[in-house]
């Protein structure tokens, strides 16, 4: 087998150190210069503005939302975008019980009274116990907690309140099989989102930013909330219309809108409790996602095969020879038939082929038992509906 270059590999922002590793040196080139790259990596980096090179096979979000990529336009191409579900979910379980426990015990006022206090020793504890009734909280046992949205972080968090002594009410509509069987038995099944936003006296957001989940919580249904409710949003800014909110807390309906992404109509509004999107921001996520995106495009530029793509049907074949060919289509019908037959006009024997399908996207692996030519892969691309073909053989 002749010698093959490295694998280009262009990086956007800081990805942790311990996911770049897993590309090994002598098959990739790690650059954040790269002009004509074979995959991206990438953190936040908007890339809706960015020409991305003719080059590019793959592109690996660190995190879970694509929204700073164009996916769309990559299906187009034939370019899986992969993410990393679940990589950092237990960062952000944990910051939604922190923003629970600040909102129930009123820390985030409370710990401004203390900032400002001045005087003597004497002065402010006089002030202490002067001031602290106006702080006095909740206790989370009992209470209802609405989880809207039970993925991977929705079904720990959901986990977790049940250790705490609260009751859980779930809402999903798309719930996958896997994800209901890791959920406790103990979460009651709400119907609607409404049905939720009227029994709970904590709600919180796990659900993506889609065209169907913008404003997913808005003026009409904050509405129905019992007086004093307390909103938690660590899914996605536009999940959640800010100006709603705001006229739901000076209302009283709302308590405390507790969120990771402050904007414009939420600073300095009163019962607004804003951290600066620290949902992942920690070490071990930083490197879970890392790990995981960097396996996926590995494993995707050297075999073909997708794991966790956005717009990429999820497809694993071991091998079972060295000649692999991937091709990315449109999902049209008798594609797999004109597959087949330019294979074996070349003259080459199918030994293994499975083809997918995820939305209007199709993706089909062959194995064939000789070496395709150049000239196979091109006539491969000239089929109708075909957006990107690639040749694998095995690589020394």
């Amino acid at each position: 087998m002749p010698e093959r270059k490295p694998f280009d590999i262009l990086v956007l922002n800081n990805i942790a150190e311990v996911g770049l590793k897993r590309l090994p040196a002598e098959r990739y080139r790690i650059d954040k210069g790269a002009a004509q790259p074979d995959a991206i990596l990438l953190r936040s980096q908007d890339l809706h503005d960015m020409k991305i090179a003719p080059s590019v096979k793959a592109i690996g979000r660190a995190g879970a939302g694509t929204n700073n990529i164009p996916v769309k336009a990559m299906s187009e191409r034939g370019v899986p975008v992969f993410n990393a579900p679940g990589a950092n979910a237990n960062a952000v379980k944990e910051l939604v019980l922190a923003g629970m426990l600040i909102a129930a015990r009123n820390l985030a006022p409370a710990l401004e009274f203390v900032r400002v206090l001045k005087g003597g020793d004497e002065l402010i504890a006089k002030r202490v116990e002067e001031g602290k009734k106006q702080f006095a909280g909740i206790e989370l046992p009992q209470h209802t907690l609405g989880v809207i949205g039970l993925g991977k972080v929705g079904s720990l968090v959901a986990d977790a309140a049940i250790h705490l002594g609260m009751n859980v009410l779930g809402f999903d509509p798309d719930i996958t099989v896997d994800a209901a069987w890791s959920l406790s038995a103990q979460v009651r099944k709400a119907h609607s989102i409404d049905e939720v936003l009227k029994a709970s006296h904590f709600v919180t957001l796990h659900v993506p930013l889609l065209p169907q989940t913008r404003n997913l919580v808005n003026a009409k249904n904050l509405e129905l909330l019992r007086p004093g409710t307390i909103l938690l949003n660590f899914s996605r800014e536009g999940i959640v219309d800010s100006a709603a909110v705001v006229e739901a807390l000076a209302a009283g309906r709302l308590k405390y809108y507790v969120t990771d992404f402050p904007d414009g109509r939420l600073a300095g509004a009163p019962g607004v409790i804003a951290l600066p999107h620290l949902g992942a921001s920690t070490r071990e996520a930083e490197d879970n996602c890392a790990v995981m995106v960097a396996d996926q495009v590995r494993e995707y530029l050297e075999h073909g095969n997708v794991s966790n793509a956005v717009n990429f049907p999820d497809m694993n074949m071991p091998r079972e020879s060295p000649y692999r060919v991937a091709i990315a289509n449109a999902n049209v019908p008798n594609m797999v038939a004109q597959i087949s037959t330019t294979i074996a006009k070349a003259g080459l024997n199918i030994h293994n082929m499975l083809n997918k399908s995820k939305g209007e996207m199709a993706y089909t692996l062959v194995d064939v038992d000789s070496p395709a030519t150049p000239e196979l892969v091109e006539q491969l691309g000239k089929i109708g509906g075909v957006l990107a073909v690639r040749y694998l053989p095995v690589r020394d």
